[in-house]
């Protein structure tokens, strides 16, 4: 989608947008290839025991019709929710190139959701189909709620609690299928909203959200493909991250994807599988990314032969981006978006598009401001709210069932983003913090972000979130909530010693009046801080 032309003003400059009228993200991802190379690998399936398997193209499309055709069978077709309720690996790939093929709509689900997640995520969306396996089965048979849409459930372990069996199916199954004509506008995927303030929303997206993802991909991982290029993510592949910054783009232009089923992230073992399988692009969250920083000199350690890190989600921090270039040898690139309109903002090292402290600029084809309330476009350095204007391949077609929340949305043209920004007069952003999330206190607004990048600096700290608590006096105050390094004992003289490196290095009005340890930090499953949590209990 990118040219590799080595300068950003000219990519913005001679960047089109080129989506066909008609357009199905399973053929571009998965029968294209399949066509070209049906024994080139498409995923790595890496099993508990560190055994690799190769998924090659040729397979995953037989599969996925063979899919296809026994949930059309069982009256799964187009505009149907198909919640997808599995790890990383062959199955996940199968069951949303399946619906693709249906021109139904893929609801991809989190491992790590509980029962009453998902039982919210199911009702909401009106599935009629799960795909999941027995751990997802067992949180299913709790939810005591009918759910009166959901008419089939297939489990990949097997038979049992009314599901059917996946490898009957597909066994039974003909490979022969008809894709559904499909337009790049027509409904192919459902992604909820991370819910960090209310209730999720499903943001509904078209098949052209695949095209829209591409310049950012590109953007932050230097020109993908580059020869002898592998990718590999943490993220879950339910979550926008995973799926749409990793898991599809990177199988769109042919590269090989690590699939590596996990519940919780393990810093070794990340080091590990980047090295025992060559990884050489990654797409790593900023929290997991923090987590690495507690494993000493890896490239001493780990034979890693990483080309790109990317990050997105929430902000990296200046702290973060230089332990990347001293302890990788890289610098990570940090994209923005949001599960609405994702990687819209990027940078790119290669290019010279990065700066400490800031996301980055504009992606060719997409158009970015920081506004005012009014809709206005602020002055450089003037606060305001990122926003992204329409038309645009990478937004979503609208919230689900909720045709008010998607007008709410706008301001004209411009699709809001709850989140406050700046912009400098080279055009990088800098995020300061959502609208709920930033801090008002004596008058000042502080966002959250560098507080916690500084605490980060200091030894003690291996996680921080920053919050404000109301205060009679000051409106609010600013309260850390801080895991500590191990070693590190939570003591008063270590909360005083921590509010005196931020006060000496940031400013008086924002360093922490409290600082409350703890052992573990609220997250959704997608990494990011949990913070309306925090503010409740402050």
């Amino acid at each position: 989608m990118l040219p590799d032309l080595r300068d950003y003003g000219r990519l913005r400059e001679t960047f089109q947008w080129r989506i066909p009228e008609r357009y199905n993200i399973a053929v571009d991802v998965c029968d294209r290839w399949a066509a070209l190379a049906p024994d080139r690998p498409a995923i790595l399936e890496v099993s508990p025991d560190w055994t690799v398997t190769p998924v090659s193209f040729g397979r995953l499309r037989a599969q996925s019709n063979r899919l296809a055709t026994a949930l059309s069978a069982r009256g799964v077709g187009v505009g149907d929710r198909i919640a997808i309720l599995l790890p990383q690996g062959e199955a996940v790939l199968t069951a949303h190139l399946a619906a693709y093929k249906l021109g139904a709509i893929a609801v991809p689900l989190a491992a790590l959701f509980g029962v009453d997640a998902l039982a919210y995520r199911l009702r909401d969306s009106g599935a009629s189909a799960l795909i999941t396996n027995a751990a997802g089965m067992m949180k299913v048979r709790q939810i005591a709620e009918p759910l009166p849409d959901l008419d089939l459930m297939v489990s990949t372990d097997g038979t049992g609690a009314g599901a059917e069996d996946w490898g009957r199916l597909l066994a039974e199954a003909s490979e022969d299928f008809s894709v559904a004509d499909t337009g790049s506008d027509d409904p192919a995927l459902m992604i909820y909203t991370s819910g960090t303030t209310g209730n999720p929303k499903g943001a509904l997206h078209g098949h052209r959200v695949l095209p829209g993802h591409l310049p950012g991909v590109q953007m932050v991982h230097e020109f993908l493909p580059m020869p002898g290029d592998l990718a590999w993510t943490p993220a879950d592949w339910a979550w926008a991250g995973g799926l749409l910054n990793m898991l599809l783009p990177a199988l769109h232009f042919g590269v090989p994807v690590v699939a590596r089923p996990h519940t919780r992230f393990d810093p070794e073992e990340a080091f590990r599988l980047m090295a025992d399988l060559g990884i050489r692009n990654a797409f790593i969250p900023p929290t997991a990314l923090r987590m690495l920083r507690s494993v000493g000199k890896p490239r001493d350690r780990f034979d890693l032969k990483l080309r790109t890190i990317a990050a997105a989600g929430e902000a990296l921090g200046a702290e973060t981006l230089n332990w990347g270039r001293e302890a990788l040898g890289l610098t990570i690139n940090e994209a923005y978006g949001q599960t609405e309109c994702n990687l819209v903002l990027s940078s790119c090292a290669a290019i010279g598009v990065s700066r400490p402290g800031f996301i980055g600029k504009a992606t060719p084809g997409h158009e970015v401001a920081i506004i005012r309330p009014d809709g206005s476009e602020c002055a450089p350095n003037e606060e305001g709210q990122i926003a992204i204007r329409r038309p645009n391949p990478v937004m979503f077609l609208g919230y689900w069932r909720r045709p008010e929340a998607t007008v709410d949305k706008f301001i004209g043209d411009w699709m809001t983003t709850g989140d406050q920004a700046v912009r400098d007069v080279d055009g990088y952003v800098r995020f300061v913090g959502r609208d709920d999330d930033v801090i008002t206190s004596s008058g000042y607004r502080i966002g959250p972000g560098e507080i916690e990048d500084c605490l980060l600096k200091h030894p003690a700290v291996s996680l921080a979130a920053v919050v404000g608590k109301p205060d009679e006096l000051r409106t609010e105050i600013v309260k850390a909530f801080v895991v500590p390094n191990a070693g590190f004992v939570p003591s008063q003289d270590l909360a005083s010693e921590l509010q005196r490196f931020v006060r000496e290095r940031l400013s008086a009005h924002e360093y922490p009046r409290e600082i409350a340890f703890r052992e573990e930090l609220p997250l959704t499953t997608t990494g990011k801080i949990i913070r309306r949590l925090l503010r409740a209990e402050a």
